[in-house]
């Protein structure tokens, strides 16, 4: 479900766009109008295993019985919005080989959805949506530019400057969590590719909960002993919640390395804002854990940047959850109807 407000179809702001937000277990899909409400929702399950074209049929009739539920049509929206996972060629509108979704490589998917719908695709990698809707009508809604890390399995990111989405040459803009934050030949490897010393080899949820079961295998002392073999970033949370030392630390080395990251991103962006979304926030605002989490994280990137850029750069959490994507899908299918031509 969506933890966004549903407005009334009455109260909508014309025109319409449909927001698509395929993920590996589930795909959600909204209708959204012109100021970012959500005039309608529906979830359906990816469903990997049986292709690309499938879950683009699958999506196609899902939406229509939404739009159907809301008196409403195809052709009434001007533009979709579609997300999948990297990697891609966005100006070809093709998937490559995206690394969770193996029966889907090499694939034309604007083209299909295009063809079920009967309507013009946007299209995204989903990091780079999901910071589209923190910047459309979440945490970035104020600002002209922002960078939004995903802590998730791996670490995504998607970059917004002077109101512009950053997709680069070969749609690899915005891949934050690639960048090198430790060079030693024996440095950990990344989740996705093998990669060595990327930060989202240190600072994924994947990469933490390996970090603490291998601390643990090796006698550290921890009320997580009893969990050697499934440590997860929940548990560290809740350890770390109770009070439990070695946790706690886990959080702030986890902190440091998104620190590095987080200063490489500012020194060469100068953004103004980074987002931190992703189901990696150690209880967020609402814990003195994630409050601990997100101070540690201001106060290490302040040591290695400069005080007057340090002061003039905002971290904060993300505010949409698991919505961002299908928002900002609508919203980069938004800003390439507002792009054509009167």
């Amino acid at each position: 479900m969506t933890s966004q407000p549903i407005s009334p179809i009455s109260k909508a702001v014309s025109p319409l766009y449909l927001g698509i937000d395929v993920g590996g277990t589930g795909m959600k899909i909204g209708v959204v109008d012109n100021d970012g409400k959500t005039i309608g929702f529906v979830a359906i399950p990816t469903e990997e295993p049986r292709g690309p074209s499938d879950a683009m049929d699958r999506a196609t009739a899902a939406a229509s019985e939404l739009l159907a539920s809301l008196g409403l049509s195809c052709q009434d929206i001007v533009r979709v919005g579609l997300g999948t996972p990297g990697s891609q060629d966005i100006s070809k509108g093709m998937l490559i080989e995206p690394p969770n979704h193996p029966h889907w490589h090499n694939f034309p998917i604007v083209n299909c959805l295009e063809k079920a719908l009967g309507l013009p695709v946007s299209f995204a990698n989903d990091a780079n949506a999901a910071a589209f809707g923190e910047f459309w009508v979440g945490t970035g809604k104020v600002y002209s530019s922002m960078v939004l890390l995903t802590l998730g399995t791996g670490v995504g990111g998607g970059i917004i400057i002077d109101n512009q989405l950053v997709v680069g040459q070969n749609s690899f803009g915005g891949e934050c969590g690639h960048m090198i934050i430790d060079p030693r030949p024996d440095a950990r490897l990344c989740v996705w590719g093998g990669g060595r010393g990327h930060l989202e080899a240190y600072a994924s949820a994947s990469a933490v909960a390996q970090r603490a079961e291998e601390e643990l295998v090796a006698g550290a002392v921890s009320s997580l002993q009893k969990n050697v073999g499934a440590i997860t970033t929940k548990l560290i949370y809740e350890a770390a919640a109770s009070g439990d030392a070695f946790s706690l630390r886990i959080v702030d080395e986890t902190a440091d390395y998104l620190a590095l990251g987080i200063a490489t991103i500012v020194h060469t962006l100068d953004p103004g804002l980074i987002v931190l979304g992703g189901a990696m926030n150690f209880g967020g605002t609402q814990s003195p854990v994630g409050i601990r989490f997100l101070r540690q994280i201001e106060e290490s990137f302040k040591r290695r940047s400069f005080e007057y850029v340090a002061n003039g750069t905002k971290i904060e959490f993300a505010s949409l959850g698991g919505d961002a994507g299908y928002l900002g899908a609508a919203g980069i299918a938004r800003m390439d109807f507002m792009k054509l031509p009167a």
